[in-house]
């Protein structure tokens, strides 16, 4: 199930056509994929997205052109019994920011064609790698050719390519064999619902879901304004660059860059659209 399959399941699930996600998983990974439903689909690039941990099952003695189980094989070795002394002995150097090439077989798009079209025809694309941050990378478990890894790192960072890069390393063909997203920014497995559970009743408030991002309580004049997009000036003002606009209900109204002591809203939800409780 594709990303904009979940978005599809969510619209008909809650009788809504404005669903939206933040970050795309791989069809064939498991995990929290952040959804947002209604007036809040405005905000998705207000939300803490980052870090993004991955639980990554790799395997190792076998490579493929998809970097992960699904294409044919490029390369098979046997394990050498060293296996371990030799991952312990690479991972440092994928630490830190590095540069990543991106996946033939992904959706980046070069001369505006996405790579994984010239990829089934049996080309291979030059392309510019990309900065990526590597928080951690780190072995949790092992069973025969296989190491459960855990990864945490920027947006944009591709696990296939990780799996794929550290057998190159090591000088052992590897590949993805299995993917679980564990957490995008604050947002952990944990607190996530399957699509048969989903109701409105399970939606985080925005104003939780934007959080650290600090709140601020507005009278009806100052709502007034900052629908007609009018900046507003305060003697004290949050600390960061932005906060969080709220009616009385506790309701998000607007997001604002703070300048200074002035607030200049950014994104507003108008009068017409605002749900009735806090969402």
């Amino acid at each position: 199930m594709t990303s904009h399959d979940v978005v599809n399941r969510v619209r008909r699930l809650l009788g809504t056509k404005r669903v939206g996600h933040a970050g795309t998983l791989d069809p064939l990974a498991t995990g929290v994929l952040v959804v947002a439903v209604g007036p809040a689909t405005r905000f998705l690039q207000y939300l803490p997205l980052e870090p993004k941990e991955y639980v990554a099952e790799v395997s190792f003695g076998r490579s493929t052109t998809t970097f992960d189980a699904e294409g044919p094989t490029t390369a098979e070795a046997a394990v050498p019994e060293d296996l371990d002394e030799r991952i312990a002995g690479a991972l440092p150097s994928f630490l830190g920011l590095i540069d990543q090439l991106p996946p033939m077989y992904s959706a980046v798009k070069v001369g505006g064609q996405p790579l994984y079209k010239a990829a089934r025809r049996g080309e291979e694309v030059e392309r510019a790698p990309r900065r990526v941050h590597i928080a951690a990378f780190e072995t949790v478990a092992s069973a025969g050719e296989q190491r459960t890894m855990r990864i945490v790192c920027s947006g944009g960072t591709y696990v296939r390519t990780l799996a794929h890069d550290l057998g190159a390393a090591i000088e052992v063909p590897a590949h993805l064999a299995g993917l679980r997203r564990t957490a995008v920014g604050r947002f952990l497995v944990a607190q996530t619902v399957s699509l048969e559970e989903a109701s409105p009743e399970r939606l985080i408030p925005l104003s939780e879901a934007l959080a650290p991002m600090p709140l601020l309580g507005l009278d009806p004049g100052d709502i007034r304004a900052v629908r007609d997009g009018k900046a507003l000036r305060r003697e004290e003002v949050p600390n960061g660059p932005f906060a969080a606009l709220c009616d009385s209900k506790g309701r998000v109204v607007s997001v604002a860059r703070v300048e200074g002591d002035v607030l200049r809203p950014e994104c507003v939800i108008p009068a017409e659209t605002m749900p009735d409780e806090p969402f």
